[in-house]
């Protein structure tokens, strides 16, 4: 079992944020060499989660008592955005499981202990579907069931996975329970989609394991900040609510895919020369609209990130509970990125003629990774509107994933 001296150590030697995001950015271009092998493999590799890990990424949020950086997630976002200028798909999957860390340390103390105690560089994957069975047994529960988008999952031994626990009395308890290796098995050869192909997000099941009570985190602790793990872990990282700190993880790795692609359609512009028209893209007023937009509004939605970030952070600091109307905003803004980006880049594509439409084409693969990020919950600004509204005016949230 790791020894206090041992994460000390660590602790004293952890490099400084602008070091870790230095480090993303030099391997962006190894990414992007292995992006379509990643692509054609379904899965990030073994090598590349090797060198994340290596470089310290998966260690930005965990908490210092058990080796952790505990930085501020800024940090975390600005290391994401920079691996997934070199390949979405990596990440996706370094946004989904170094996140983990983040809420692994609002679990109870006892749990942390599992799945650290031994090993600081555990990782752990997820699926937050509620679809599973809960049973109520003495001291904890028991869990059943089949989730999919379990992203990262081959390159993790534990997993959390979300369901519902219908008690004899009182409101549905949405939980987040959380699983060893030996309680569930990743099923393979289930992740067959159009874009983000390279994530791995595959099927995860369960065969009524036990889960003690110390093992799971209920979604109204998160929400309400009165998580078990503030005891021990009682910095200002940990009085940001959790989903707030999630719902960013699957949207801002788009900042670095649309980059990509921004990237990608300037080179076409500048080399491109219609067969049928001998005029070259590069004098096409309507292409530089589109591309010039799409730098303009990528800047605009990273600065609102920072800006909101920051207001959260500074509540955090001071010890306030951050207003429920500028949460809901803040949730909003986050689920409005990716198809933001998406349509900016469709505006891009539509203007580039054939050689685009090619898997070979160096914006088709951003292209496609950033409709399928669309598809995910904490996406969809349609699911958050109306909480913008019914805070502004005092009311409650219609859920609690705020």
């Amino acid at each position: 079992m790791a020894t206090a001296a041992s994460r000390q150590s660590d602790f004293q030697a952890a490099p400084t944020a602008e070091e870790l995001i230095a480090r993303a950015r030099a391997m962006a271009e190894t990414l992007r060499q292995r992006a379509r092998q990643t692509t054609l493999d379904g899965d990030v590799p073994a090598e590349t989660i090797a060198e994340m890990a290596a470089a310290g990424f998966f260690r930005i949020l965990q908490p210092q008592r058990y080796g952790g950086y505990e930085m501020l997630p800024d940090v975390f976002y600005e290391v994401q955005k920079a691996l997934a200028e070199g390949c979405m798909s990596t990440g996706w999957v370094y946004g989904v499981l170094g996140c983990h860390p983040y809420q692994l340390a609002l679990f109870d103390d006892k749990a942390q202990q599992e799945v650290w105690g031994d090993d600081p560089a555990t990782r752990v994957s997820s699926s937050y579907q509620p679809v599973g069975k809960v049973e109520k047994a003495d001291g904890g529960f028991y869990l059943s069931g089949r989730w999919g988008f379990s992203s990262g999952s081959s390159h993790c031994s534990w997993v959390l996975l979300g369901s519902i626990h219908f008690p004899e009395e009182g409101p549905p308890d949405l939980r987040t329970f959380l699983l060893p290796r030996s309680d569930y098995q990743v099923i393979k050869g289930t992740w067959d989609v159009s874009g983000l192909q390279g994530t791995g997000s595959f099927d995860i099941v369960v065969d009524r394991a036990f889960v003690p009570e110390y093992r799971t985190h209920k979604s109204i602790d998160g929400f309400l900040c009165t998580n078990p793990g503030q005891k021990e872990n009682d910095g200002p990282l940990y009085r940001l609510p959790w989903a707030q700190v999630f719902v960013r993880a699957v949207s801002t790795s788009a900042f670095g895919s649309a980059r990509a692609a921004i990237r990608a359609g300037l080179d076409i512009m500048n080399s491109r020369v219609s067969s049928y028209t001998g005029k070259a893209a590069k004098g096409d007023p309507l292409l530089h609209a589109a591309l010039a937009r799409a730098v303009a509004e990528v800047g605009e939605m990273e600065l609102t990130q920072r800006v909101t970030l920051q207001e959260m952070i500074d509540h955090a600091r001071r010890g306030e509970v951050v207003p429920m109307e500028r949460r809901a905003l803040f949730a909003y803004q986050s689920s409005t990125v990716v198809r933001r980006m998406a349509d900016l880049i469709d505006d891009i594509v539509k203007l580039l003629g054939g050689r685009a439409v090619y898997m070979s084409s160096p914006i088709m693969q951003p292209w496609l990774d950033l409709h399928a990020a669309r598809a995910h919950i904490a996406n969809d600004p349609g699911s958050r509107a109306a909480d913008v509204l019914a805070t502004m005016a005092g009311a409650p949230p219609s859920f609690n994933y705020l």
